[in-house]
């Protein structure tokens, strides 16, 4: 076998034994490209010459680095598979920044509404937090489906929250955004948790793995990311394909129960309903699901909640009125209070004086910093 490799963590290097172990299972093909990872490698000569460049797992020829090596493959960034059958991560080669491409059908209207919430003249608008569309590619393997290209983003709760005013961000960015998806005329249907994400960049001064956030972009080292109380990220919606676009004067009324939350009390595919009034409830539910149910000290939402997840659609806010609302509460907090940390509602007595204790530490040495500066 090779030489280990100097700069490699000891962790990354295996003994003769599980090196054999290793190199058997990837003879056994454990390790081989799961069938819609082979259709993003039969995609990649095209993206390249559209200027993407997939990472090497992806490329055709692809051999396992580790391969004669004394390598653990978990360490081998070339082990790593991408998650979703439909979205991929890449190189955009112009400027080496990293995006997202996705499988869309053309029969929805996902990359039209993306480019129309992406046009220069609301592409810079701050209360626009949109996932901008970059790209729109015919798909090589089929037809009947295009690539769209975005920005790369990471789910908006990893790494987790850690103090109420990171939340207060969140509950303020994600209103504005929802208020301007709404003065376009464009009904999400489906803001639940999972098409809320982030721009983490400034979490992670080191970079960190596409896939495996935890680590480093070379699948080696811990990527120990920054907390956004002092690290402000922003936060983006995504997906919008079961979106609906209506234009001045007409009715906004729709059918369907397509989307992540099955909570909301309209939802029908045989009355009509009000698809602006349900963002509203999708979006407060985030808020009580995602913050309220989980952590302590975030009382202060309650009446945003109750009033977004009124059963009754009609006397639910608008997304301007929640944003207004959600603005007094958050003027009313003292500000000492959001730099305090999230408790969970799961943790035990002992933890609480654990973690209290070091959140006051990192609390004055933060003050201390500030009165030195």
């Amino acid at each position: 076998m090779h030489e280990t490799t100097p700069k490699l963590p000891g962790y990354a290097v295996c003994g003769p034994e599980k090196a054999r172990f290793f190199a058997k299972r990837t003879q056994d093909g454990v390790y081989n490209l799961a069938s819609w990872e082979v259709e993003w490698r039969d995609r990649a000569i095209f993206l390249r010459s559209r200027g993407y460049l997939l990472r090497p797992r992806y490329q055709p020829g692809w051999q396992p680095s580790w391969i004669n090596t004394n390598r653990d493959p978990h360490f081998c960034e070339d082990s790593i598979r991408t998650m979703n059958f439909n979205v991929i991560d890449a190189t955009r080669s112009t400027d080496g920044s990293r995006v997202s491409i996705k499988v869309v059908k053309k029969s929805t209207q996902e990359a039209e509404i993306g480019l129309y919430l992406s046009r220069p003249e609301v592409q810079n608008d701050p209360k626009n937090h949109c996932a901008p569309v970059l790209d729109v590619l015919d798909d090589p393997l089929d037809t009947s489906h295009q690539l769209i290209v975005m920005p790369f983003l990471c789910p908006f709760d990893k790494p987790e929250f850690l103090a109420i005013g990171e939340v207060v961000e969140f509950v303020r960015q994600t209103l504005e955004g929802l208020s301007f998806i709404h003065s376009q005329g464009v009904a999400h249907r489906d803001c639940a948790a999972g098409n809320i994400m982030m721009d983490a960049q400034p979490l992670y001064p080191r970079g960190h793995h596409p896939v495996r956030h935890a680590y480093t972009p070379d699948a080696l080292w811990d990527s120990n990311p920054l907390a956004r109380i002092d690290n402000p990220v922003k936060y983006y919606f995504i997906d919008f394909g079961i979106s609906s676009k209506f234009g001045h004067g007409d009715t906004p009324l729709v059918l369907g129960t397509k989307g992540r939350d099955k909570e909301p009390p309209e939802l029908s595919n045989e009355i009509p309903y009000d698809p602006f009034m349900l963002d509203i409830y999708i979006l407060g539910n985030v808020y009580n699901m995602e913050f309220l149910q989980k952590y302590h000290g975030l009382e202060f939402l309650e009446p945003l909640i109750a009033s977004m997840c009124q059963q009754e659609p009609k006397i639910r806010p608008t997304a301007d009125a929640a944003h207004l609302q959600f603005m007094k509460i958050r003027s009313s907090l003292n500000p000492s209070l959001l730099r305090w940390r999230l408790r969970s509602r799961t943790e035990s007595a002992p933890e609480r004086v654990v973690y209290d204790t070091v959140a006051a530490a990192k609390e004055g040495i933060y003050h201390l910093k500030r009165l030195v500066a």
